[in-house]
């Protein structure tokens, strides 16, 4: 059998196997997936359970039947001799394929900051998005946590812990004037209400210099810290860092208009790796999948692509602050909702992708 082989089961990964049904595929193509963990997990849900608000099983999927499922980690790819590279428990491996899809997704970055990644924690994978709700749990009443980066998933995380520990002090550090800068200035306004109310400071204009294992230091200033999470910046994964192909300014790979890797036809490249005119997102990998998708079949036909694809439209952002609030916006950013509506929302939004998903 020829394979499509798909490297990672996040949001870009799954939306291909969704969409590619066995009556889609050619008569001597599987499709096989690779990835570490038996099921798909809701990255964009790690922020609570990091702060123990939600289960380790309440944020799995189950992947489509019909793939085939191949345990490992990616280790490199030759795209010039078609292979992969895995290891696995027992050895290392290599995978041929006849198509393929690259969703490694992302790893953080920590900007050259000493001591970053050997100090703090991440939620930028399940692993280790088990590692911090383990440690956050462990602390003591009234020790201190410092969550740095006030993107979405540093709000999102600071309000989390926020509701599940009373207890803690909580700092959310932040390099800007204000906090969520891609979002309308009101949803920050509105944001930054919410956590002076919650007794969550904020802490605008920071300069995170170096990281130890009690403290961080802000412009040099030594501030303690019993566990740091490093919510700060996001970098395509180490494997698709390593191929020998165009990137952007933000080390993400160059794609053609119809997603795949100049030269390569047949490798494409979906999400957090994937350089696009938006900032990386589930939806973004979700609609860009969904157009790997219409590539593939018109291939395996023989058919012409065409001179165009369609504008890879988003609905809008939603963010949480704890369980009763949140914030966002819709109809392509022109709508901006807060409150009680906005957590509503993006409830609603994640029992839909559950249940299109099968749960």
């Amino acid at each position: 059998m020829r394979k499509l082989v798909i490297l990672g089961g996040g949001y870009g990964g799954m939306k291909v196997m969704q969409q590619l049904n066995a009556k889609d595929l050619p008569d001597d193509y599987e499709i096989v997936l690779v990835d570490k963990l038996p099921y798909h997990c809701l990255k964009t849900e790690y922020y609570a359970l990091a702060a123990g608000t939600e289960s380790d099983h309440e944020i799995r999927v189950p992947f489509p039947n019909h793939v085939r499922h191949h345990f490992g980690t990616v280790q490199s790819i030759e795209l010039s001799e078609k292979k992969i590279t895995l290891s696995t428990e027992t050895d290392n491996e290599i995978l041929e394929y006849d198509k393929l899809v690259i969703g490694l997704g992302g790893t953080d970055k920590y900007h050259g900051v000493p001591g970053a990644k050997e100090h703090t924690f991440s939620i930028q994978s399940m692993e280790n998005t088990r590692r911090t709700y383990e440690a956050i749990s462990n602390l003591p009443p009234h020790s201190s946590v410092s969550v740095v980066g006030a993107g979405l998933s540093g709000v999102e995380l600071a309000a989390e812990l926020r509701e599940s520990r009373h207890d803690l002090n909580i700092r959310l550090f932040d390099r800007g004037e204000t906090i969520l800068p891609m979002f309308p200035r009101r949803l920050s306004s509105y944001v930054t209400s919410w956590f002076q109310k919650h007794d969550v400071q904020i802490v605008s204009n920071s300069n995170i210099t170096r990281v130890s294992a009690d403290a961080l230091y802000n412009h040099e200033e030594r501030v303690k810290a019993d566990a740091v999470i490093w919510t700060a910046g996001v970098q395509p994964s180490n494997v698709t860092r390593a191929l020998d192909v165009e990137v952007d300014d933000k080390k993400r790979t160059i794609l053609t208009k119809h997603h795949h890797i100049p030269g390569f036809p047949d490798v494409f490249v979906v999400g957090d790796c994937a350089s696009l005119p938006h900032a990386p997102s589930a939806q973004l990998a979700e609609k860009q999948g969904e157009q790997i998708v219409d590539i593939l079949k018109l291939q395996w036909k023989g058919e012409k692509l065409p001179d165009s694809m369609p504008e890879l439209k988003l609905k809008g952002t939603l963010g949480s602050l704890g369980k009763k609030k949140g914030f966002g916006t819709m109809m392509g950013e022109k709508a901006a909702v807060t409150g009680r509506v906005a957590r509503l929302l993006k409830s609603g939004v994640l029992w839909m992708y559950k249940y299109h998903s099968g749960v």
